[in-house]
């Protein structure tokens, strides 16, 4: 197991777990030299009567039971054998056991997660060069990469439609005439801490969602061990393109920012309905949880007494 003793505001109770986890038995590594790991991951290696199995859980959010409650996260359980052996190796090279070649599905940072965000956002920037429908739609915590900035504003200047969620810092200006007057920025806050990092890139129709550990920021992408997955699964790719579809449409507790760096409301036209994304969600958990919960019923329960004894034979 890997404890992170400079996970902040919970030093003291990751040292206290790493001692008992080690009293009990437990292997207990504490990452990398130099490198802070803020990666969500997940390994169980079972045997199976068909062999062995890699369940991996990937996550946008801290193993942390405090902020769970009121962070609003995403994660991804998947027993695919691609990402299973990706996983191994994350865990390998955080032993210090080994590094492997190439990784099939993980993007992995400080190794070529920024280089990996380039290029999708560049790809979109030459579909839009060439005529073709290009948008990149994220979210995050937030966003002040120089690099990552930089390929914003040439997307956005080829014609790349791009819509962020950036609940705190933003280094990125909106509305600059031929640099990024294709970028809406809004912040949402709520009664839950906005946390899920996703990225969404429309790729000429073929459409790739990713989640992840990391925003858009140098100590993510330099200093620290991070990880990005592909959400593949068609069902799975549609619900988190829905929640992404849902807080660009937030009226409620977005703000929109402006091109002198300020946030407005944004402004209701008469007919418009309010959308809260967060109430909206809530709504949409409780009516999921009410249809797995439907039992067909008779409409007068039939409790009949017996009038006669049983014939024993």
């Amino acid at each position: 197991m890997l404890v992170e003793l400079k996970a902040r505001f919970d030093e003291k109770n990751n040292i206290i777990w790493a001692k008992k986890l080690e009293q009990a038995g437990c292997h207990v590594i504490y990452g990398l030299v130099g490198l802070k790991t803020h990666s969500k991951i997940t390994l169980v290696v079972r045997k199976e009567e068909d062999g062995i199995r890699r369940y991996v859980h990937l996550g946008t959010g801290n193993y942390n039971d405090s902020t769970a409650k009121i962070y609003t996260d995403m994660g991804l359980l998947t027993c695919q054998k691609a990402i299973g052996a990706d996983a191994t190796a994350v865990f390998n090279m955080l032993s210090g056991y080994s590094e492997p070649a190439v990784w099939n599905k993980l993007a992995i940072a400080p190794i070529w997660l920024r280089d990996r965000f380039i290029s999708l956002i560049k790809r979109e920037t030459e579909f839009a060069k060439s005529g073709k429908t290009a948008f990149i739609k994220a979210k995050m915590n937030s966003l002040c990469d120089r690099g990552i900035i930089a390929a914003l504003y040439e997307a956005s200047a080829a014609g790349v439609q791009i819509d962020l969620v950036v609940r705190g810092i933003c280094c990125l200006k909106t509305g600059l005439k031929g640099i990024s007057e294709n970028i809406t920025v809004r912040s949402i806050v709520g009664n839950f801490l906005e946390h899920s990092r996703i990225f969404y890139f429309h790729n000429n129709g073929f459409e790739e969602v990713y989640m992840g550990s990391a925003d858009w920021m140098p100590r993510n992408l330099d200093k620290r061990v991070e990880i990005l997955f592909p959400v593949e699964d068609e069902k799975l790719k549609h619900e988190v393109i829905h929640i992404l579809d849902i807080q660009l449409s937030d009226n409620t507790k977005a703000r929109i920012m402006q091109p002198d760096g300020s946030y407005l409301i944004p402004s209701l036209s008469p007919g418009t309905s309010k959308i809260c994304a967060q109430d909206y969600f809530c709504k949409e958990a409780i009516e999921t949880s009410n249809e797995g919960k439907k039992i067909t019923v008779n409409a007068t329960p039939c409790f009949e007494p017996l009038t006669a004894e049983p014939e024993v034979k």
